[in-house]
């Protein structure tokens, strides 16, 4: 399996007691109500897949797992502070209601002016908006995402067109 077959649905904290529990920390909104009884692991830039024994769920965005052959806390210890991920056929299908700035990597970002800019690979979150990281003429190109920025999205064809403020693409190309 390949990190890009799949999807992060959180990162293994820590362990939890002497027999090989996993304290999970969930990221991906509602994974319980995915029928998984297999994940994977990422160790060392390979995913390891490890079968399911059971998972308790937590309401503060935790879960308790067991992995089979995962019973003590040393063989535990080792998947500590590891991220954890599904296979994307697994990954629910979202409606248009449920779509958010989050869910444009992978969009194709066409600026008015430049034209195509290239996919956005990145989304990253900061305190006051969402920023995209896009790569246009081998530079990183980081813009904002918000309503002045983004005039339309196509969730079909996977774009989003976009009007960057005059001179933004000339600090990154200069």
């Amino acid at each position: 399996m390949k990190i890009e077959d799949s999807f992060r649905i959180g990162s293994i904290i820590k362990t939890r007691g002497l027999k090989g529990e996993l304290q999970l920390y969930v990221d991906f909104e509602n994974l319980d109500a995915i029928d998984f009884n297999a994940l994977f692991i990422d160790i060392a830039g390979k995913l390891v897949p490890y079968f399911v024994e059971s998972i308790k769920y937590q309401h503060n965005g935790t879960a308790y797992l067991f992995l089979e052959d995962v019973d003590t806390i040393d063989k535990a210890s080792k998947l500590a502070k590891k991220d954890v991920y599904l296979p994307v056929k697994l990954k629910p299908k979202k409606r248009k209601s449920d779509f958010t700035l989050k869910d444009l990597v992978g969009f194709t970002a066409i600026d008015e002016d430049e034209g195509e800019l290239g996919e956005i690979t990145e989304i990253q979150e900061l305190p006051q908006q969402l920023i995209a990281k896009v790569t246009y003429k081998d530079c990183e190109v980081l813009f904002p995402l918000n309503e002045d920025i983004i005039k339309s999205i196509d969730v079909v064809k996977g774009i989003v067109r976009i009007d960057l403020p005059e001179g933004l693409l000339d600090i990154y190309l200069d």
